[in-house]
């Protein structure tokens, strides 16, 4: 199986293209620019360094979310494009749990995002043998009532640098990942996930997964009753 993975979900861009499970190409671009213009661009470069052609795909893997709203659409949009028009499997992956799965330690391993005001995109997993399961589901949650549900043996990866002082003075012998090998996106690890994930049925109706309401929505709400929001344009 041939397969084109991408995530856009942060700051960082990571593609990879993988054959039968092993990497054939990786690139990773760290910088902040706007992925709408870089995107496409960086699968281009990608596809001819690896000498396949895009009728040599058979899977289209992204990163579904949670994350930066526009950079999860831009994802989500361009994968529904590619496996729409090629005719081949779309996959979506947590950006949370592809982080987790740079982690190979024991214990629980919990990715996060900065999802600001001391708040966080973050799940928990853990590795049982080769297979990486979801402990505590992805959330957006107040980063103080996520550290109350953990205890044992704990790795925080992402962007958990910036609450240091907060996570170690409630859990004082959790490890904080500094390794941005672990820390930033890999095209080959949400490639490796995708693999091994049932497709998606209906290509039109697969949608990002923000875990929040985006801010225009939520002051929408306050004036209006929820249940009518077929306002937001779905993708």
């Amino acid at each position: 199986m041939k397969i084109l993975a991408f995530d856009t979900s942060n700051q960082t861009l990571a593609a990879a293209i993988l054959e039968d499970g092993q990497a054939l190409v990786s690139f990773q671009l760290n910088k902040k620019l706007n992925h709408s213009l870089t995107l496409m661009p960086s699968i281009e470069h990608i596809m001819k360094i690896s000498g396949l052609v895009p009728r040599d795909l058979d899977r289209i893997v992204v990163a579904q979310g949670p994350g930066s709203y526009t950079g999860i659409r831009i994802a989500v949009t361009t994968a529904k494009t590619l496996a729409d028009t090629l005719k081949i499997d779309l996959v979506g992956v947590s950006s949370l749990k592809s982080l987790a799965a740079n982690a190979k330690d024991k214990g629980l391993i919990v990715p996060i995002m900065d999802a600001r005001r001391n708040n966080v995109y973050a799940g928990v997993y853990q590795w049982e043998g080769q297979q990486l399961k979801t402990i505590i589901p992805d959330q957006h949650i107040p980063l103080a009532n996520l550290l109350e549900q953990l205890k044992g043996e704990t790795v925080f990866v992402g962007e958990a640098g910036k609450f240091a002082e907060m996570i170690h003075e409630k859990l004082p012998d959790a490890k904080i990942e500094s390794d941005d090998r672990v820390n930033l996106p890999n095209g080959i690890t949400l490639g490796q996930l995708g693999r091994d994930q049932t497709p998606v049925s209906d290509i039109h109706s697969f949608v990002p997964d923000y875990l929040k309401r985006v801010e225009a929505e939520e002051k929408w709400l306050q004036t209006h009753q929820p249940g009518d929001e077929n306002y937001v344009e779905k993708i």
